[in-house]
């Protein structure tokens, strides 16, 4: 006899969505992204944000939506399997996977970088250890270190922005370190592309689908709040960096944020400002890296993925073979990127996965509507564009890494078999969540 399904408990409420999906953006993005978008779009950095945000609204929508119809693990690889087929619904699981598993590594990187300088590295791979160890111990303890990051990263930001609009402009030196440009409606794209890497977070709300209490309600709301929240910060942090810094300058400057503050009447603020940075990726790494291990989970359910992977732990309610895993591998990659190579990497593997996502929400009957559809026009077509004006690296890559998932889906053929129960039978039935740790 077939063992139970193994379940993720109900335990998450609205605000701690919202604070999951804050902690995803935030961190994701505010420490990293700015050198990039910058080198690509110039002066037009701001209008490459304004665009991102439009696709990643039309995106939220979409996913919000969908999340609403289908309230279970895995976000759009399970809308792309129930609405479009089993081959989109693993297309957009792959990209999700591989897309934040290079996430991941970035902001690991990033921590480094911020706290550490040439040890960055190693030290990347502790604290992907660390918080590891965080997320085996259960969902809800994972919500309540994210209030705390994502509580103490906004305080330190609106400190670091009043204090650069108290000092006026810098003038820099002629040997100021600087680089050119690119410019044009093809950098000014690149940078949008690469500034949805910062927006991408939100995704993380809809694939804990299982584990929130009231999912029709709640992860619709949680999604466009901490989108729009998201939203104000980032305006005013790039407003406060191109007031700061040339955009020449800004594109080679490793950690903009910190730098402002020292240029600012505040210069006591630099070192707090680098300690909110490695805080904000340890806030995003830690919600990145539940959304990963939910996401393989579905996939593993329905034999995408190795079956062992869709284990569930017992007492802690987590997919603990789907996070030792990611562990591993996140691990191996900080030993061997390049923060800005892994940023276009993840905007391709996730445009991608918001490609299908709103295909799938184009689909949706009238009853399960909420936006009109030209919004998954608009955000079909935006996914497409931001995609192929992404770096040639982070295009390469791309499709070399989704050549290997479509080449392993192939030889395992999963849709040949018929559905098989979500454990195998050989699954002890211990690996039920239990009742009495709910409270956790």
């Amino acid at each position: 006899m077939t063992a139970p399904a193994p379940v993720l408990a109900r335990r998450l409420g609205l605000l701690d969505a919202v604070f999951i999906g804050l902690g995803s953006m935030i961190g994701a993005g505010v420490f990293a992204v700015w050198a990039p978008a910058a080198q690509a779009a110039g002066p037009l950095l701001l209008v490459g944000l304004a665009i991102a945000l439009v696709v990643a609204f039309c995106n939220a929508t979409s996913s919000a939506q969908l999340a609403a119809q289908y309230p279970t693990s895995g976000g759009t690889y399970v809308y792309g399997r129930e609405r479009l087929g089993a081959w989109p619904g693993f297309i957009a699981g792959w990209g999700f996977v591989v897309g934040k598993t290079a996430a991941i590594a970035a902001m690991a990187l990033t921590f480094g970088a911020y706290v550490f300088g040439p040890l960055a590295p190693w030290i990347a791979v502790v604290i992907v250890l660390l918080l590891t160890g965080v997320n085996l111990l259960g969902v809800t303890r994972t919500a309540r270190l994210t209030r705390i990051i994502v509580s103490v990263v906004l305080v330190v930001l609106a400190a670091g922005v009043v204090a650069n609009l108290l000092g006026g402009p810098r003038d820099f030196a002629p040997d100021q370190p600087a680089i050119p440009v690119q410019g044009g409606i093809y950098g000014l794209l690149q940078s949008a592309g690469l500034l949805f890497f910062a927006f991408a977070g939100y995704a993380r709300i809809a694939t804990m689908g299982e584990e929130v209490k009231n999912p029709k309600r709640v992860i619709p709301l949680a999604i466009l709040w901490a989108l729009l929240l998201t939203a104000g910060v980032y305006a005013a942090v790039g407003a406060v960096l191109l007031w700061r810094f040339p955009p020449e300058i800004l594109a080679v400057t490793e950690a903009p944020l910190a730098s402002a503050a020292a240029y600012s009447p505040w210069e006591w603020l630099t070192p707090i400002v680098a300690a909110a940075a490695a805080l904000a990726t340890v806030g995003a790494m830690l919600n990145l890296m539940t959304g990963v291990g939910r996401t393989t989970l579905a996939m593993a359910r329905n034999n995408d993925l190795p079956r062992w992977l869709s284990r569930v732990d017992r007492t802690y309610g987590v997919p603990r073979n789907a996070e030792l895993v990611l562990a591993a591998v996140v691990c191996g990659l900080v030993l061997l990127t390049d923060v800005r190579v892994v940023i276009g990497f993840s905007s391709f593997g996730v445009l991608v996965y918001y490609l299908i996502a709103n295909l799938a929400a184009f689909t949706q009957q009238r009853a399960d509507r909420r936006y009109p559809r030209f919004l998954q026009i608009l955000g079909a077509f935006a996914c497409c564009a931001l995609v192929v004006t992404l770096p040639w690296q982070a295009l390469g890559l791309g499709v070399a890494v989704y050549f290997v998932g479509v080449v392993y889906r192939l030889i395992r053929r999963p849709d040949r078999a018929p559905a098989r129960a979500l454990v195998d039978t050989d699954l002890p039935e211990a690996d039920e969540p239990k009742p009495r740790r709910a409270a956790d």
